[in-house]
């Protein structure tokens, strides 16, 4: 039903290994290079709340001792534990300054002198995560910003810190509203801001309460989309980074700086593979994620450093683009193919992704990733080899639970150009349902941002750095409907924008599934990903929450999200929900040529609940009838 989005900080990837410059070099001179997303390192994953000023510091030194500085990690983020919630007479936050000697200024201080930000850490409700899950120190209440939002951020740039992550543990058991509590942070950190002078970078982390990706946008550069990919005394697994890696895939709501937070890195974590920590790598990096690493830098092995420290996978996230890989391919289940458009003309990033537990050669097709029938040249990013060129696509041998990372240079196929008409492009035609790259092409004498709404969909902002008197060009992937009826409008306050192109990336494509009663779509609420929410009627407006995919007999939603017969039931008004896709034959459909769409289990109907028609209508199995509210037509 809707969608959104919101900024970071520019860091400039220099020195790209052999293989990848000649990439980066070509990119084209009308393209804007976006904000890319932060690199650097956090303290939690290793240290929990067990931190002071010795640590951080031996930490920071072995981020540029280690090389990883050079290679763009810039960040050391101070998590939960550096402060216990007392405050003076005046609410201002005080410190133990045995462990923090000269205060969180002294540490900052220190981390600008070695040339890194220094980031720092809150609880968005009163009492902070320390108080409700105490780890290594006993609990410790009040050590949250609530009250204190202004006074806080303000504090924390006046000592010169250059990050913050407001974490949600008081907020959530406070039953807070994750998105007006965001905004008033939000909106605390820039009055600040306006008195110091100083820029810090807010990072959203409400574990994906109340999808973030529909309003991060705006409110600040990144958000987190999930829970933590690791507790306190657990061990890395690979399991937990690919449900992380899935719950942040909102291509939509990612572009022009604003980006979905999977977490923290696992790399060099105890648990992980050195081959599993490179698959994490590569799914954070063609996600275009947040490169934070959690591992303790000071005894990382040496294989650990490499992976961290790839200047070509490096250059894969941060791309000046801004883009979010997406899901271009699945031909058996497990097999997965992910791709990313990179700045300049038909160049990707591919990852080919083996959930399964043996061996399989995959393949990655030209024609899904939106590139022309003509030849285009492979590079194994891992193993740093040349793959030679071919015409319609590639095919690798991916070892079971692992990933290759290639990177392709072909030609981008045939795009569209509209027109502006004002702040609204109209006609936008898509041959099939599915995702595409606009770019927009525009003048803008400052940076300035505005709201992108698509078809009625979740409105999403963007941001339009200044061009410096030429034009220039922004993209962002876009949902688009079957047809020629697709309208893009902006509101606010947009640049002179002159037309948009727009590129198809046809291995996206799915259906509407639009009811022969209602004419409204099938409809996952709100963007939501979690497992067991009821499809719903609405309003047509071809976002990725009404495009499905029908994949061996499965209708997909979202990349890993199927349509399916809640807890495999049989009976009339059985609901029909969302969930994992697992194979399992509750999730499997028939789309008869008569226009029903049939379960596997039951041979039910697919049913709008008592043949109503109003937006939220919610979608049930009942016993065939042909009645209208059983009829849809795929689009």
């Amino acid at each position: 039903m809707k969608l959104r989005l919101g900024l970071s900080a520019l860091v400039l990837i220099a020195g790209l290994v052999p293989g990848f410059e000649a990439a980066a070099a070509s990119t084209t001179a009308a393209e804007v290079a976006v904000p890319p997303p932060a690199m650097g390192w956090a303290s939690w994953n290793t240290f929990a709340a067990k931190i002071d000023y010795a640590t951080i510091k031996a930490q920071a030194d072995a981020l540029v001792s280690s090389g990883l500085k050079d290679a763009g990690y810039s960040y050391v983020n101070i998590d939960e534990g550096w402060w216990q919630g007392t405050r003076d007479s005046g609410g201002n936050i005080t410190v133990d300054t045995a462990e923090w000697p000269g205060g969180m200024q002294a540490i900052a201080d220190y981390l600008h002198g070695k040339g890194l930000k220094a980031g720092i850490y809150t609880d968005a409700g009163r009492d902070g995560c320390g108080y409700y899950y105490p780890t290594g120190r006993p609990a410790a209440p009040g050590s949250g910003s609530e009250g204190h939002y202004l006074q806080d951020m303000l504090q924390f740039q006046r000592w010169g810190f250059d990050f913050v992550k407001v974490d949600w543990c008081g907020g959530d058991a406070e039953g807070l509203d994750p998105k007006s509590t965001y905004q008033a942070i939000s909106d605390a950190n820039r009055a600040a801001t306006a008195q110091t002078g100083r820029t810090l970078t807010l990072s959203i982390c409400d574990w994906g309460k109340k999808n973030p990706w529909n309003w991060g946008a705006g409110t600040a550069p990144m958000w987190r989309t999930s829970t933590d990919i690791i507790f306190y005394g657990q061990t890395a697994t690979l399991g937990q980074v690919l449900t992380n890696f899935d719950q942040a895939q909102h291509p939509v709501s990612q572009h022009t700086g604003y980006v979905n937070d999977p977490d923290m890195l696992t790399v060099g974590m105890p648990g992980l593979t050195d081959a599993q920590a490179r698959t994490e790598m590569s799914l954070w990096a063609v996600s275009g994620a947040p490169l934070l690493a959690g591992n303790n830098l000071a005894t990382m092995s040496a294989a650990t450093k490499s992976v961290l420290a790839n200047r070509e996978v490096i250059a894969v996230d941060q791309d000046p683009r801004g883009l979010q890989g997406v899901k271009v391919a699945e031909d058996a289940a497990g097999l997965q193919v992910y791709s990313k458009v990179l700045s300049g003309s038909g160049k990707r990033a591919v990852v080919l992704l083996n959930r399964t537990s043996s061996a399989a050669t995959m393949s990655v097709r030209w024609a899904d990733l939106g590139l022309s029938p003509a030849s285009a040249t492979v590079r194994n990013v891992w193993a740093a080899t040349n793959a030679g060129a071919s015409a319609t696509g590639y095919s690798v041998n991916v070892p079971a639970g692992d990933s290759v990372l290639l990177t392709v240079q072909g030609a981008d196929a045939a795009s569209a150009s509209y027109p502006a008409t004002g702040s609204r492009f109209t006609g936008v035609t898509a041959a099939a349902t599915g995702l595409a790259v606009a770019t927009f092409s525009y003048n803008a004498t400052a940076t300035q941002t505005a709201t992108l709404a698509v078809n009625g969909q979740q409105p999403t902002v963007l941001a339009f750095p200044a061009t410096g008197g030429s034009a220039k060009t922004i993209s962002a992937v876009v949902s688009l409907g079957k047809g020629n009826t697709n309208t893009l409008t902006f509101s606010g306050t947009p640049p002179q924008l002159s037309d948009v192109s727009v590129l198809p990336l046809p291995g996206s494509n799915g259906v509407q599934l639009a009811g022969g009663q209602s004419g409204r779509c099938a409809d996952v609420d709100d963007n939501g990903i979690a497992n067991g929410i009821q499809a719903e009627l609405w309003d047509c407006a071809a976002g990725p929450n009404q495009t499905w995919a029908p994949v061996r007999g499965q209708l997909v939603v979202n990349g890993t999200k199927c349509l399916d017969a809640y807890d495999s039931g049989t009976a009339n008004g059985t609901a029909v929900v969302v969930w994992d896709c697992n194979g399992q034959r509750n999730q499997q459909w028939t789309l008869t040529a008569n226009g029903t769409i049939t379960n596997a289990v039951s041979g039910r109907c697919l049913d709008a609940s008592g043949a109503a028609t109003a937006n939220g209508t919610k979608l049930i199995l009942w016993t065939c009838s042909g009645g209208a509210n059983q009829q849809w037509t795929r689009r």
